[in-house]
């Protein structure tokens, strides 16, 4: 009943108009106007639907907030109780489950997956007979990733999706057997970000375990950090009323690589309504949704050792150079150069959806950003998330916040 119960309060929220919290008896001043204003900017600037922020520091959520709105035809406003797709920020709770696992002596990091699942779920992946638990994690597998096949890309989020038809958990490996794709780069050998790799895992998780993932991720993080809204889409129920309408940037490049469906109706020059999609073509490696509160909770918890061991915290930070120049990527989490400082975390795309979370390093804060607009597929020119948190005025407004809202 406790992942339930805060939905209840939920619709209270929205009708009472509040569009932001900070801590109790301890109202934010000017800094909480600068910020808004830098959302504001950046939402009209690149036409995004909605911004939704939250901040956490040692006291916890110290901040939420959102400007924009959470479905262009109705005018209904964007709100921080709203729960918006994560995309692959839904590795990093994977990973920590199998972190947990590793550290309970039920996982070897060596071992290889195909020894793990038997015959069958690998078959004709490129790889999938020799990698390791730890290269799908630290993305050194080689397998290649379904996200970018040219059959998936229409079938998984574009002209050819089956709007009504809940994917199976494995199902996005069939777009990489047989011979569709080469691997990467040999086992270990080279850095290629794969969503496959996280959708091995979670077969791995469920082999190992016995259990469905839903009840993994349940029973290790969110019941004991007592978070009520991050699910599984298309694997456990999820409240319609919670979800604000997904929108998508409607390019060229989008058309050609992944066309239009029949559903996706038109609001905005350059923007489609993708609502009538579900996520559970990502299963593992892009499925969640969530509470912008409620991530920034998560994301504050694994900072302070409160999801893993500090040997897997350890594992999970040990950053080796990834794709973007200055990106580096450890088991399961990213470090990125910002402006005067370096996030550590994750950030997600997937249909209709950005995400982006991490703490600021030797820095007291949390930063969780979402919109519900996604850009995949889009082109480069397309806004997501992470350039929001790049960008100077955002650092230093989300920066004097926290200053404001500190302890005196």
């Amino acid at each position: 009943m406790l992942r339930r119960s805060v939905g209840l309060l939920f619709l209270g929220l929205v009708a009472a108009g509040l569009a932001s919290a900070g801590v109790p008896g301890h109202p934010a001043g000017g800094a909480e106007a600068a910020l808004r204003a830098e959302l504001e900017a950046a939402r009209v600037r690149e036409h995004v639907p909605g911004i939704t922020v939250a901040l956490a520091t040692g006291q916890g959520v110290i901040w939420s907030g959102a400007v924009g709105y959470a479905n262009l035809e109705t005018r209904a406003r964007a709100h921080p109780g709203y729960l918006y797709g994560i995309g692959s920020i839904t590795k990093v709770f994977v990973a920590c489950v199998v972190q947990q696992l590793i550290d309970e002596g039920r996982l070897d990091r060596d071992a290889t997956a195909a020894s793990l699942l038997g015959p069958g779920p690998l078959d004709g992946i490129p790889n999938g007979d020799r990698v390791t638990i730890r290269q799908l994690l630290n993305h050194t597998s080689g397998v290649p990733t379904w996200e970018f096949d040219a059959d998936w890309m229409r079938r998984g989020r574009g002209a050819e999706l089956l709007v009504d038809r809940p994917w199976r958990k494995d199902e996005t490996l069939d777009y990489i057997r047989g011979g569709r794709h080469a691997a990467t780069n040999e086992p270990g050998l080279g850095y290629a970000y794969s969503n496959s790799n996280s959708t091995i895992l979670g077969l791995v998780v469920e082999k190992v375990t016995g259990h469905d993932i839903v009840q993994e991720l349940d029973t290790r993080l969110f019941a004991p950090l007592r978070l009520a809204d991050i699910h599984l889409e298309g694997f456990e129920p999820v409240d319609a009323g919670r979800l604000p309408a997904r929108y998508h940037y409607d390019t060229p490049q989008f058309r050609h690589d992944a066309g239009l469906h029949a559903s996706y109706r038109s609001v905005a020059p350059g923007l489609v309504d993708v609502s009538r999609s579900n996520l559970s073509t990502e299963w593992t490696a892009g499925g969640l949704v969530a509470s912008a509160p409620d991530l920034a909770r998560f994301t504050l918890a694994l900072r302070d050792g409160r999801v893993v061991s500090p040997a897997a915290f350890a594992r999970m930070t040990t950053f080796r150079p990834a794709d973007d120049p200055g990106e580096e990527a450890g088991e399961g989490l990213f470090r990125e150069p910002l402006e005067g400082a370096s996030l550590i975390g994750y950030d997600g795309g997937v249909l209709g959806f950005g995400a982006v979370m991490g703490w600021l390093e030797h820095e007291d804060l949390v930063i969780v950003v979402m919109t519900n607009v996604g850009s995949m597929h889009s082109g480069d020119a397309a806004f997501f998330p992470l350039r929001l948190v790049r960008s100077k005025g955002f650092v230093r407004a989300v920066r004097a916040l926290a200053a404001e809202l500190a302890p005196r």
